[in-house]
């Protein structure tokens, strides 16, 4: 019997900051049913496709109650009586409707929604794992089950911190064999980093990913702090852990420079492209994301000749989750990863899309979460199922965060069964 899509539900919900997000509800004519939440970011990038909000008042103008009104009055009546595993037909209808370049007619958020929860509706029909069914369905030539290593931001800095510092995440990338124990692993760490601030009478409060964010004198003290928090947590540096850096360098890039306000300097991208090679040399750093800023793409290029050999160099504004910015990093020799947020994109096919562009070049896949989240895990199963390399889902604290390390927890034994 093939399951039809039968209805589609809507409602304005919150997310991990407290401002409205959509949800969906999509009902097959059996009675199965399937949800999803969608995530919000802070730090943006420019080609990202479009939310649609409000405006006004309520909700200080981030209301999103025209997105879900989209989804019950637009996107519903055209696709009711689709089947619901036919994924491509559904997001190829939801394309059509919106027919904008970028998605601001009906708004991402809107549409990812709807493309989520079929989905996920169709893995209950399967009565599959949603891991399982994404495999089957979008990645049927994947095979064995090698689980995503946890990007875990445990310290905050730039949007996502008051500008505690001006790099936005500083990452433990945990090296054991097993998911369980990479999440132990970084826990532990989180903790121990917890307590060193605290003998330094620092404070412990955390940033939008759950990671702490204290103010430092400036980017590289950071590093120093993790560096003792590993070796105080019992673990060795480069052995057990590596480190991920997400500078979200578009955030301060401003007439040509860099412009780094917690040290009171402006670099260019050669000056920048020269502090990362220095880390590199200092710290057992693995990832470096976002670099240099979205549209430096000579400087992206000068950045991959000098650490793309040794460094995961992975492009999150620069590529925004879309192919054809991907393809021409590909083709101009820039990053050799691509990070994937479906938000940035609206719908599941074209996430699915960039991260198989990206196999076929040889590029990483990091998947990842965004600043403004909800306890929603579609974004685990998502890269087992397209065996990622990485999972990016913030901290060791908040519930958001935590729901994601728990959700590949509960993989990993799955397929160790």
């Amino acid at each position: 019997m093939t399951e039809r899509i039968a209805a589609i539900a809507a409602r304005e919900i919150l997310d991990s900051r407290g401002n409205p997000t959509v949800a969906v509800t999509v009902a097959l004519d059996t009675g199965v049913t399937g949800c999803s939440a969608v995530p919000a970011g802070a730090s943006r990038g420019e080609h990202e496709a479009r939310e649609r909000r409000d405006g006004g008042k309520r909700f200080g103008g981030l209301g999103v109650r025209r997105a879900v009104a989209n989804v019950t009055e637009t996107i519903a009546p055209a696709l009711c009586g689709l089947p619901a595993a036919d994924q491509a037909a559904l997001d190829a209808r939801l394309l059509a409707l919106d027919a904008s370049p970028n998605k601001a007619k009906l708004g991402a958020n809107a549409m990812l929604g709807v493309s989520l929860a079929a989905a996920r509706a169709a893995a209950n029909a399967a009565r599959l794992p949603l891991y399982r069914y994404l495999r089957q369905s979008l990645f049927p030539s994947a095979t064995g089950w090698p689980l995503p290593t946890p990007m875990a931001n445990i310290l905050n800095g730039g949007v996502h911190a008051g500008w505690s510092v001006d790099f936005q995440e500083f990452m433990v990338l945990p090296q054991q064999r097993s998911s369980v124990e990479q999440v132990r692993c970084g826990a532990e760490i989180f903790h121990a980093l917890g307590r060193l601030l605290a003998r330094r009478k620092l404070p412990v409060t955390v940033g939008d990913e759950g990671g702490y964010a204290p103010r430092l004198p400036g980017n590289e003290a950071p590093l120093k702090l993790m560096a003792s928090a590993v070796r105080a947590a019992g673990y060795r540096l480069g052995r057990d852990v590596r480190f991920g850096l997400d500078p979200a360098a578009s955030e301060f890039y401003r007439g040509g420079m860099y412009q780094l306000r917690s040290e009171q300097r402006s670099l260019s991208s050669d000056a920048m492209i020269r502090r990362y090679r220095a880390w590199v040399k200092k710290y057992p750093i693995a990832t470096i994301e976002d670099g240099l800023a979205e549209d430096d793409w000579s400087g992206w290029q000068r950045l991959t000749v000098a650490l793309g050999k040794t460094v995961t160099l992975v492009g999150d504004d620069l590529f925004v989750t879309n192919t054809a910015r991907l393809q021409r990093g590909i083709d101009q020799g820039v990053a050799n990863a691509i990070l994937i947020k479906p938000n940035q994109v609206g719908t599941l096919t074209e996430t699915v899309a960039a991260m198989r562009l990206a196999r076929r070049h040889g590029y990483g896949v990091a998947v990842s979460h965004r600043s403004g989240e909800t306890t929603d895990t579609f974004i685990v199963d998502l890269a087992v199922a397209g065996q990622a390399e990485y999972l990016k889902a913030g901290s060791f604290s908040r519930g958001e965060r935590v729901a994601k390390w728990n959700r590949l927890m509960v993989i990993a034994e799955q397929v160790a069964d």
